[in-house]
């Protein structure tokens, strides 16, 4: 059975040596020294690993079932939910007046990644509740606060969010469920709604649906949704549960993995709902809990091949294959492991340079959320919506190529049920589609982003970039980071110039580069991180460091990464300034 360990340690030196949390002026961080957030890592660690990530494999094997309307969830996992409600990680970051205990979003990014790497699929319930109460929080009347959140902030109740239907699932301006409007303020809604995360489970008393509908005689398309809160069951004067309402479920959908999770058909048969935010408006309020799902699920990118790549380094040091070409370095053996043969290197290394690159990007991208919600920051508000789209789209692809080089390892055994690896794959292929498959992200990114606000913020992304570049290019021991990333930062502009010059007359020019733009920024993203880590494992080690070999490692990793990743960023230019024609030049009828 594969294993894992949470890599606590590798979290903290980001935390601490680079991103300097504690030093930060971003209220709440102060609090944030090394001691407090190890001990919280280490207790998330400790959970994941020994009560989660067993659970993982029977979760898969498993799944839930549907019996007489009731979802049953697999085999330890209701115990499990217990634990981790009784241990105040479901409402590590909430504010403390609904029951959290009022974290920065950096801490919960970092155990967030902890408990998808043990078991995506367990995950999901309690995050998808996270989002559906930050909606709630975001959006919601006092009353509506009061009545929903102390529940769901403690996963006493559970949450979802009902967006696709069967007929449509990107362009919702297409949806057909209605919502009627009640005499006493209420709404009748009805409809179907598909791919349902958790959207029916017997581990809470209640499940709180967020739902988009139309009401009539509202404006057409994607500007007369509207959003709802409509509770499984109904929700007295005093906070006891009433009746059943009008929503059941009708299937739970057969998936390529997160077998574990519950993901339903769900049928809304004139179930009473509550109006979230404004009337028309669905969509501003829906986007809170969507957004701060993106940036999850580029979490879950991260998570699945940190794991997969945990297992496949095991494998590597420990499966005797053949000998080294350089010398024999098993003697004693009839072969030398595999981890002694260069493939196998660039292999794991791609892993091991994408998985630490993708965790500073990630709690990074916390702080900016944390700087933006804290300090009311507007430019860092402005940044962390620039790069939700990368976060969201380069770290689920990437994430899932590097679980497929993990099971690749494995060779023959990696396509072997048994040896759990093909579990990593499949649970990790969800995150490229789900909270807006990756190609939308790309649309989103060139399309919308890049001209928000003027370009304030994409300018501001190169200006930071290039201030990191010019502090640091004095000093040699920091030639082999700042020379690759400088090009790559101008690749990234010289795209984004490409895009200004030929976007306006032929938006397809602009739309057929959208993916490769997204990839180009992802990497020079990773650079940065990358950059910022060489230099906080200088500085360690020119301080007199006691874990010498850790930053030793550190360095290395990221001269790979600028030596053999970066690169990527070249072709991804070449291929955007090719433009529209080889892209478009088929007729549909051709293909």
């Amino acid at each position: 059975m594969p294993s894992y360990v949470a890599p606590v340690k590798d979290a903290q030196y980001i935390l601490h040596d680079v991103l300097k949390v504690s030093e930060s002026k971003t209220p709440g961080y102060d609090e944030l020294d090394a001691d407090f957030t190890n001990a919280i890592l280490e207790e998330a660690g400790k959970l994941t690993s020994e009560v989660l990530a067993p659970l993982n494999v029977v979760g898969d094997k498993e799944g839930c079932r549907l019996e007489n309307g009731v979802v049953y969830t697999p085999k330890g996992f209701k115990d499990a939910f217990e634990m981790v409600k009784e241990g105040g990680w479901t409402g590590l970051d909430m504010p403390e007046e609904f029951g959290g205990q009022n974290m920065p979003a950096v801490i919960g990014s970092a155990v967030g990644e902890f408990f998808s790497g043990a078991n995506q699929a367990f995950t999901m319930y309690q995050g998808l509740t996270h989002g559906a109460a930050s909606a709630i929080l975001a959006h919601g009347t006092e009353e509506q606060k009061a009545t929903y959140l102390p529940n769901m902030v403690s996963c006493e109740w559970t949450g979802t969010m009902n967006l696709t239907e069967p007929h449509c699932g990107t362009d919702l301006g297409l949806m057909r469920t209605k919502a009627e409007p009640q005499d006493d303020g209420s709404y009748k809604v009805s409809g179907q709604k598909i791919f349902i995360s958790a959207g029916e489970h017997d581990m809470a008393d209640n499940i709180i649906h967020l739902v988009l509908a139309k009401i009539p005689g509202g404006p057409e398309g994607i500007k007369g949704v509207s959003l709802f809160i409509v509770p499984k069951f109904m929700v007295n004067e005093d906070g006891s549960l009433g009746a059943r309402n009008g929503v059941s479920v009708g299937n739970i959908e057969e998936k390529m993995g997160i077998h574990g999770n519950s993901t339903c058909v769900m049928n809304y048969d004139e179930a009473t709902g509550y109006l979230l935010g404004d009337m028309h408006k669905g969509m501003r309020a829906m986007f809170t809990m969507m957004n701060e799902a993106r940036l999850g699920v580029a979490m879950q990118g991260l998570a699945q091949s940190e794991v997969a790549y945990q297992n496949a380094l095991i494998y590597a040091k420990d499966r005797l294959q053949g000998r080294d070409v350089t010398g024999v370095k098993n003697p004693d053996g009839p072969a030398d492991p595999l981890i002694v043969h260069p493939d196998i290197r660039r292999s794991l290394m791609d892993q091991k340079s994408f998985n630490e690159g993708a965790r500073a990007f990630t709690l990074w991208g916390a702080t900016l959320l944390d700087d933006a919600h804290r300090n009311g920051d507007k430019d860092a508000d402005g940044l962390i919506s620039l790069l939700t789209p990368v976060l969201k789209g380069f770290l689920t692809d990437e994430g899932y190529d590097m679980t497929v080089l993990a099971q690749q390892v494995y060779g023959g055994h990696g396509y072997i049920e048994e040896w759990g690896m093909s579990q990593f794959t499949r649970d990790a292929r969800i995150a490229m589609i789900y909270e807006g498959a990756n190609g939308v992200q790309a649309l989103d990114l060139v399309g919308r982003k890049l001209a928000t606000d003027g370009g304030k913020h994409v300018m501001a992304f190169f200006e930071l970039v290039k201030s990191f570049c010019k502090e640091q290019g004095a000093d040699e021991a920091m030639a082999d980071f700042i020379e690759p990333l400088k090009t790559a930062s101008k690749h990234l502009q010289s795209a984004g110039m490409f895009f200004m010059q030929n976007g306006m007359k032929n938006p397809n020019a602009a739309l057929s580069g959208s993916y490769d733009f997204m990839h180009l920024f992802g990497h020079v993203c990773l650079g940065l991180m990358w950059g910022k880590m060489a230099r906080a494992s200088l500085d360690a080690l020119a301080n007199g460091t006691s874990d010498t070999a850790f930053h030793e490692t550190k360095l290395a990793t990221a001269r790979y990464y600028m030596a053999r990743r970066l690169p990527a960023t070249a072709m991804h230019l070449a291929r955007i300034e090719s433009g529209a024609d080889p892209v478009m030049a088929l007729d549909a009828e051709a293909f």
